[in-house]
Parts: structure tokens; C-alpha cells; sequence
């Protein structure tokens, strides 16, 4: 009897979105645990025992001092109660071929530590996510468009969805040329902002925050680090979409889940196949 896919979500600090992610493993088949950063950082829980780490989104440390600063930093210098740091650990966990997901709040984590999008595969900072251009909080639905060649098992057989975002610092910069050269030639840009007829834009309100690249989420080179500002945790079912009522008429969908959902199907299903 195959095991049951285990993820591990995390939660303290100002994370606030881990129950619906946790509901999303779990409507997608999989096991998962919400646990305390402190049992992690103590080494009460490892995260060795699970095949996926989550990071979700929120307002960690209320924000302060930019958007996930203050938690990157911890995760990346905080001495567990081994010695190790917090780092060295998630770096043993991905050589395993695990993987990590990081939303909102997770993904501006996972760019300031360094994870994202990792082309010098370093753990250095090469992007950030800041102050979207409209200046104020973006808290709507987007539609997106998937990167045709890419390496994400999170986004297998989606060509494009509706999520909604939920931020104020959204805005992918990116460090320098080389960088993002480097990210367009290894197709790590999956996921952009779309207008109406699917196609990545810089305008807004299409594209709520102005960033490089019509930048929605990013993949390292391995596919098994993935970070999005929007939400797919938020559209489980077909009924958290503004627009249900006519998608349920004009689509015709096979059933009654929200396109959020596959993302979490997609990688619970790769992680049992392999």
C-alpha cells in the first residue's frame, strides 16, 4: 500500500492563509501537518518527515520592515537547536528532490532568502518583491498565464488561471541583466499576468503590481522550489470564484473544484509517481 503524500505547513510569526492551504493537501489527497516555526526551529518537528514544505502567505512580523524581511532572515541565519542553521536544513531537504511551495507573503520569503530564483545556486538574493506600482493594496482576482516550457510539476496541464491576489509589495525587481537574462533562457518565469485574452501584460489593472517580467511566480532550476503572489489555496471551489455563476454556465466544468486546486493535485501526484 502506497504512503500517503505528507506536507508540512508552516505557521507563527503572522502567517495567517495556513488553514486554507492545509485544507488544499488535504482536498488534493495528501496528509498535512500546520506546525509552529518555533517546534520547527527546535527541532521538535523536522521537516525531513515530509516530502513537501509550505510557506504561506500573511503578514509576517507585521510587514515593518519590508514585506517577509524580518522571516527570510530568520530562515536563513537562525541557529536550530543542533547547531545547523535553518538553511542548511531546507538545503539537505531539496538535495533529497523535496519541495517547497511559497505564496504571497511565502514567496517574498523565498526570493529574500535566496531561494528564488537561485540561478547562481547560491542561496544569494538576486530579486525582490516591493511596493506595487498602483501604491496601494491590491486585493482582487487576476487572471494568469503558464510559461508553455517549463519545468514546474506545480503547473503540469494548466495553460492559464484565475487566482486572486491579496498584497501590497508584489512587484518583482530583478537584480541585474545577467539575472534576468538568466531566468528567461532557463524559463524560470512560469507564471505571468494575463489581460483578457490570455496574454502576459504590464498593464494594469491586468498586471496589479508592474513587475519585471509580468512576473506572477517563479520556479529555481530544479522545478522543485515554486513562489507565486497570487492564491491558489483561495479558489478550491468553483464557488470562491467572483464569477462563478456564468463560468458554470459558459464553461461547462467536468465538476465543481476550483482551478486553485490543481496546483496542489499536481504536486501531490508527481511526488507519488516518483
Amino acid at each position: 500500500m502506497q504512503e500517503k503524500v505528507r506536507a508540512l505547513v508552516v505557521t507563527g510569526f503572522g502567517i495567517n492563509c495556513e488553514e486554507e492551504m492545509a485544507a488544499a493537501y488535504r482536498l488534493a489527497g495528501a496528509e498535512a501537518d500546520i506546525v509552529h516555526l518555533s517546534a520547527i526551529f527546535t527541532q521538535r518537528v523536522s521537516i525531513h518527515d515530509y516530502q513537501i514544505l509550505n510557506f504561506p502567505g500573511g503578514f509576517s512580523f507585521g510587514d515593518d520592515l519590508g514585506s517577509a524581511r524580518v522571516l527570510a532572515n530568520k530562515f536563513k541565519f537562525k541557529q536550530m537547536t543542533s547547531g545547523k542553521r535553518f538553511i542548511d536544513e531546507i538545503e539537505r531537504f531539496l538535495n533529497k528532490g523535496r519541495f517547497i511551495m511559497g505564496v504571497c507573503n511565502g514567496f517574498q520569503a523565498l526570493v529574500k532568502m535566496g531561494l528564488l530564483p537561485n540561478v547562481g545556486g547560491n542561496f544569494e538574493q538576486e530579486v525582490t518583491l516591493t511596493g506595487n506600482d498602483s501604491g496601494q493594496f491590491e486585493d482582487r482576482w487576476v487572471s494568469c498565464a503558464v510559461q508553455a516550457r517549463n519545468a514546474s510539476p506545480f503547473l503540469k496541464g494548466i495553460s492559464n488561471i484565475d487566482l486572486p491576489v491579496r498584497h501590497g509589495e508584489g512587484k518583482l525587481l530583478i537584480r541585474d541583466e545577467a539575472v534576468q537574462q538568466a531566468i528567461i533562457e532557463k524559463n524560470l518565469n512560469v507564471l505571468t499576468y494575463a489581460d483578457e485574452q490570455g496574454r502576459p501584460t504590464s498593464e494594469y489593472p491586468f498586471n496589479p503590481n508592474g513587475s519585471q517580467l509580468n512576473c506572477a511566480g517563479l520556479i529555481d532550476g530544479s522545478g522543485q522550489v515554486f513562489g507565486l503572489m497570487p492564491h491558489p489555496e483561495a479558489y478550491l471551489s468553483l464557488y470562491n470564484h467572483p464569477d462563478w455563476g456564468r463560468l458554470k454556465l459558459t464553461d461547462a466544468p467536468a465538476d465543481e473544484t476550483g482551478q486553485g486546486l490543481k496546483v496542489f493535485v499536481n504536486i501531490v501526484q508527481h511526488i507519488k509517481e516518483s
